[in-house]
């Protein structure tokens, strides 16, 4: 139909968010959970590893400072797996100046969004699939 032709192409994603915040990581998953995806939340590093290999989401969210394990640490042990090499990582953190960008990058990260979530952000980069290897910085 015309209606289906024009319509933008809406895709629900299985979304891993860690967060060791937990009101950070209960807004965003709310959030994401609005937008109609799949969520499943951990909350740090070792545990996000753990919830990977059971819930083998399209996209995980990694805070980078968490206790135990960094997000750093959490993406080069994903990119080890050849179940994650299509997995989008983003990392999702406070931390914002370029070296920190590109530290993310060399971790194995699909892109940085700097703190807090921008929701119309989030939403444009899941429908466009358009983190590429640039950060995303809200205002």
């Amino acid at each position: 139909t015309l209606e289906s032709a024009i319509a933008p192409i809406q895709k629900s994603w299985r979304i891993l968010l860690a967060d060791d915040y937990e009101p950070a990581r209960k807004a965003v998953a709310r959030l994401l959970k609005y937008m109609g995806h799949e969520i499943c939340t951990a909350v740090d590093g070792l545990d996000a590893l753990e919830k990977a290999a059971e819930f083998s989401p399209e996209l995980i969210l990694l805070d980078i400072n968490m206790p135990g394990m960094t997000g750093y640490e959490v993406a080069r042990a994903l990119r080890t797996h050849s179940k994650f090499a299509d997995t989008v990582l983003l990392a999702l953190t406070g931390y914002g100046q370029p070296e920190d960008v590109q530290r993310a990058l060399e971790a194995g990260f699909n892109g940085h969004i700097v703190k807090p979530l921008d929701p119309d952000t989030i939403e444009k980069m899941l429908l466009e699939r358009s983190w590429g290897s640039a950060v995303i910085a809200a205002d």
